[in-house]
C-alpha cells in the first residue's frame, strides 16, 4: 500500500519560510518522479514543482526563485523549501508521485499517488 505523508505546513506571515516534507512508503522511491501541487479555496489544483530521481528540478513560473524542491532517495522523502512566502501561496499542498524516471508531473492527471495534503496559510 502506497502512502505519501506530508508534514511541515502551518500559519506564517508574509515573507516567512516553511519547509514541507513528504515521506513515501510502499513504493520503490527511486522509480518515481516526485512532485508538489497546491490547491487554494475555490481554485483548481495546480502544479508547483517536481523532481527527477537524479535530482533535476522543475518549477512553475509562479514559484521559481522562491521555492526549492529536493529529495533524499535514502530516506524516501521529498522536500519543498518555500521562501519569501506571499498570501497568494496560501493553499493545501499535496505531495505527488508518478511512476517513471524522466517523466513530468505538471498536471494532476499525470499523478499515480497523492498525499493527504498539508495546509499552508500566509497572513499579510
Amino acid at each position: 500500500q502506497v502512502q505519501l505523508v506530508e508534514s511541515g505546513g502551518g500559519l506564517v506571515q508574509t515573507g516567512a519560510s516553511l519547509r514541507l516534507s513528504c515521506a513515501a512508503s510502499g513504493l520503490t522511491f527511486k522509480n518515481y518522479v516526485m512532485g508538489w501541487f497546491r490547491q487554494a479555496p475555490g481554485k483548481e489544483r495546480e502544479f508547483v514543482a517536481y523532481i527527477w530521481t537524479g535530482g533535476r528540478p522543475f518549477y512553475a513560473d509562479l514559484v521559481k526563485g522562491r521555492f526549492t524542491i529536493s529529495r533524499d532517495n535514502d530516506k524516501n522523502t521529498v522536500y519543498l523549501q518555500m521562501n519569501s512566502l506571499e498570501s497568494e501561496d496560501t493553499a493545501i499542498y499535496y505531495c505527488a508521485a508518478r511512476r517513471g524516471v524522466l517523466t513530468s508531473v505538471v498536471a494532476p492527471g499525470f499523478v499515480d499517488y497523492w498525499g493527504q495534503g498539508t495546509q499552508v496559510t500566509v497572513s499579510s
